[in-house]
């Protein structure tokens, strides 16, 4: 021990090696928002600041969340900077990957969280915690705010979180607060070039130096809009409501996923009504990744809820087991299925047009689906292999319905 204690301090630690930008910046603040471009080296400073506070005693309990439980353990914990390596021999922790646990000498805990499970940080109380590509969160709202409920032991717990920038609402809202309770740092991925392959380094500058997708991940530039995005979040603001007024019609509609285990997609499930004079509110965003008895419930509870007219539910993957799943749950729910015949931005298209017409109000804020609405863009169709916007879809549905769509029976195909 004494040997390896002495080898850490001839080698100088990790702060010896970090730049200045990657030290923890002075001051009594409660978070650090490190916002970089891709190979700045925010994993070798999120694991060196964890480490650094282990090390002294100043966090005991510590909780580490990423985009998914596979990052968690891939990145933050055991890869190339993650925890286990940036440990100095004297002090690595054992790792207990069943547990998601990581345990050290002293005593101090750290736990791995996906942002995809954030009720599990519904209950576990944390005096610091690391959040590695806040932006690219599954449910980075919802995450965040169960995240911040436990951050509650000790003197001055702190969080630290290390991403990539995108234009979602809860960066912005994080952004806002620098000066005040937050302090942010910012970094390229040519502040790093010492660490770096030259390779890489002219293959990116030759491919994308200037261009809108470098900016954003290489320069680390919050860019306030996605090229192309069929929705604006100055529209969604413009026009946000307190309250709705009398509603003439109320639907809920639901785009169901077809399988429910981690990384699968989610079930949209969106509560909107119509005005007399065609404005339509946006009510609630239940979305989430259910089991199918789990989504009906949800569905049905918000019919009843509302008082709503109808459930609207897309059959292209699930057919009659969509409307056998919620009639297991209430058999006399006013219920219609629909079939896409088209691709989603042609179905999404009109809905967006209404938006900046200002004819759709949302009550409140709906972080992840305006995030998913402001990310959505035109050439969605010809791209984005395996990812599904679930939450537009089942917007899409509900405010198509409630404009008017061609109706046959108990079905509606949309012949856009």
């Amino acid at each position: 021990m004494a040997a390896a204690l002495a080898a850490t301090l001839a080698d100088g630690g990790w702060r010896a090696k970090a730049r200045p930008s990657q030290l923890p910046p002075d001051g009594d603040w409660l978070g650090w928002l490190l916002l970089a471009g891709r190979g700045f080296g925010k994993t070798f400073t999120g694991a060196g600041y964890i480490g650094e506070l282990v090390e002294t005693g100043a966090a005991g309990r510590i909780a580490l969340v990423a985009a998914t439980a596979a990052d968690a353990r891939d990145i933050m914990v055991e890869g190339q900077s993650g925890l286990l390596r940036m440990a100095p021999p004297w002090n690595r922790p054992i790792y207990e990957p069943s547990k998601r646990r990581l345990t050290w000498l002293n005593g101090a805990i750290a736990t791995t969280f996906s942002s995809e499970e954030a009720d599990r940080l519904r209950g576990p109380e944390h005096d610091a915690c690391w959040a590695d590509e806040l932006a690219a969160w599954n449910d980075p709202q919802g995450a965040w705010d169960m995240l911040q409920f436990g951050l509650r032991l000790g003197k001055h717990p702190r969080w630290v979180a290390t991403t990539t920038p995108r234009p979602i609402k809860l960066v912005k809202d994080l952004l806002a607060r620098d000066g005040r309770d937050v302090v942010v740092t910012r970094g390229s991925t040519f502040d790093n070039e010492a660490n770096l392959a030259a390779t890489f380094l002219a293959s990116v500058r030759d491919r994308y130096a200037g261009t809108r997708l470098g900016r954003q991940e290489l320069d680390a530039e919050m860019l306030t809009d996605v090229a192309g995005a069929l929705w604006q979040l100055e529209w969604l603001d413009r026009d946000r409501a307190a309250k709705a007024p009398e509603l003439k019609r109320i639907v809920v509609a639901i785009d169901p996923a077809v399988s429910n285990h981690e990384g699968s997609d989610e079930t949209g499930i969106i509560v909107a009504g119509i005005t007399a004079d065609k404005h339509a509110y946006v009510l609630e965003d239940l979305s989430g990744r259910y089991a199918p008895h789990e989504w009906a419930a949800k569905a049905i509870g918000a019919y009843r809820r509302h008082k709503a007219d109808r459930i609207i539910a897309e059959i292209n993957n699930g057919g009659a087991m969509v409307e056998g799943t919620i009639r297991a749950v209430d058999p006399l729910a006013s219920y219609k299925s629909v079939h896409a015949s088209r691709g989603k931005v042609v179905r999404a298209e009109p809905i967006a047009a209404m938006y900046e017409q200002r004819k759709v109000h949302h009550v409140g804020g709906f972080a992840t689906l305006e995030d998913q609405m402001c990310s959505f863009t035109s050439d969605f169709d010809r791209g984005r292999a395996g990812y599904s916007p679930d939450r537009v879809d089942a917007l899409v549905w509900a405010l198509t319905e409630l404009s008017g769509p061609v109706h046959t029976s108990s079905r509606t195909e949309l012949w856009l």
